[in-house]
């Protein structure tokens, strides 16, 4: 089953960039942890959100990256830039454009 999830951050005014920066730099190790993308984008209405979406092998795929040291790096580094306020939502992939690209699943009809 592939584990998806896609949160949002807010930083602190004219932090977006450093804390997008932050983000893409703690990524090497998350292929190898079992994640199918890692995308970090912005709001096209709103200067200080960032919106993060992934996807994974598993929750548990996606709960063991987070003891990853460059990702404990990047979250303590990123943590003074924002304003603790998050959105999260957790999602079971079933099936979509590049979906089987990405996980290897088979596409559904």
């Amino acid at each position: 089953m592939t584990y998806a999830y896609q949160g949002t951050m807010r930083t602190r005014p004219g932090h977006r960039d450093e804390v997008v920066a932050i983000l893409l730099s703690g990524t090497d190790g998350l292929r190898a942890a079992g994640c199918h993308l890692y995308a970090v984008g912005v709001s096209a209405t709103d200067p200080d959100l960032v919106v993060v979406s992934e996807l994974w092998e598993s929750k548990e795929h996606h709960d063991a990256s987070l003891e990853l040291p460059e990702t404990k790096a990047a979250i303590a580094a990123a943590m003074p830039l924002l304003t603790g306020e998050f959105t999260g939502t957790e999602a079971r992939v079933e099936g979509g454009l590049g979906v089987d690209v990405l996980t290897g699943a088979a596409a559904r009809p």
